[in-house]
């Protein structure tokens, strides 16, 4: 297959790579690459490779590299209200990046079988919501996670508008994946080492594409108990939301169109943004083949003609940077301001009022 990316050096400049390499094609699936840091998903000490194009796994622990997430929430083509079901949630990164775009009125519901990594993705998300300001930028659809094998989920379980498994799936079990999915639903699995999309287009019509060749590690088969039953996995129920929160969501809705225009009134006063830093260049470097084995990625580079006028390219961009760095840096924008809290603490508000409005966010 084609290239992998090259690394970056923060996470904006990992989605920049992925835009630039096509993986990330749309602005709903960059919003929700850019919102989340992958590298608030990694154990500290593993951090300084969070922004490679590649997987990373320790224990149970396992994130797929950023070019498989990125063709994963393109071919899911997502849309506020759907309902998500994850199989193999891990982390809850790619949970939570989905849960950005379902928005509140969604659905997100991931299974994990291994409750240690269920505790790392609880962990992780109380992150996020406590300290991210992408949480005040969004309406957050947040995922609910429950522990077992997906291939136990229990029959009568409601059906899903997007469904993704993320482990290589045998073809005996393709029809149990196919029922989990709603009509006009897309299911995105590893199907005989192709990412595969499916979408149902009626009760008993599919159309099936292949996006990627990939190898994932295959499904673990259930562990039946003594009696030789099977331990079903009961999904969380469909929530209704309740008239206080319905509240809090519109009002704080209101109050981000009332942001949205006052940023408009400045931009039409003529008011500047801060620049934006220069990055630098992309480097893209050819690869054979992505294989996951046991859940990590291996890439083997392959030369082409032209390597070597890429590596003239790579001195004179090497070059460029020296004398861009000689220059006089350019003045750092101020740090980001979280608009939606400040409005909610200058309203007229009781205080306990106002920190429900915000989740009771401290930062």
């Amino acid at each position: 297959m084609g290239g992998a990316v090259s690394a970056g050096e923060d996470n904006d400049e990992l989605i920049d790579n992925l835009k630039e390499a096509q993986y990330i094609r749309t602005e709903l699936v960059e919003q929700a690459f850019r919102a989340i840091d992958r590298a608030d998903y990694y154990l500290e000490e593993f951090k300084d490779n969070a922004y490679k194009d590649l997987a990373w796994k320790h224990g149970n622990i396992h994130l797929s590299a950023p070019c498989i997430y990125s063709e994963v929430m393109e071919a899911l083509d997502l849309q506020p209200g759907l309902s998500f079901l994850n199989l193999g949630s891990g982390t809850g990164y790619l949970s939570s990046m989905v849960g950005l775009i379902l928005g509140p009125f969604g659905v997100n519901h991931g299974v994990e079988l291994h409750s240690d990594v269920i505790e790392y993705a609880k962990q992780k998300l109380d992150f996020f919501i406590k300290t991210s300001d992408s949480f005040d930028k969004f309406e957050f659809c947040e995922p609910s996670f429950v522990i077992g094998n997906c291939l136990e989920i229990s029959p009568d379980c409601t059906q899903y508008d997007r469904v993704y498994c993320g482990a290589g799936v045998q073809k005996e079990h393709e029809d149990y994946m196919k029922n989990l999915l709603k009509v006009g639903g897309i299911l995105v699995m590893p199907l005989e080492e192709k990412l595969t999309k499916i979408t149902r287009t009626g009760p008993s019509a599919w159309e099936t594409k292949k996006i990627l060749a990939v190898s994932f590690a295959p499904l673990i088969q259930p562990n039946h108990t003594d009696s030789g039953k099977s331990r079903l996995v009961h999904l969380p129920p469909v929530a209704v939301r309740s008239l206080q929160d319905l509240a809090r969501i519109a009002i704080r809705g209101t109050i981000k169109k009332i942001i949205h225009q006052e940023a408009l009134g400045r931009a039409g006063d003529g008011l500047k943004s801060p620049p934006r830093f220069k990055r630098r260049r992309l480097r893209r470097r050819r690869m054979e083949t992505i294989v996951f084995l046991d859940k990590e990625v291996f890439a083997s580079r392959i030369s082409s003609p032209s390597d070597d006028n890429n590596n003239c390219e790579d001195m004179e961009e090497e070059r460029l940077e020296e004398e861009e760095e000689s220059k006089p840096s350019e003045l750092k924008p101020d740090p980001p301001v979280n608009f939606l809290r400040e409005k909610v603490l200058s309203l007229p508000l009781p205080d306990p009022l106002k920190y429900y409005l915000l989740y009771y966010r401290e930062k």
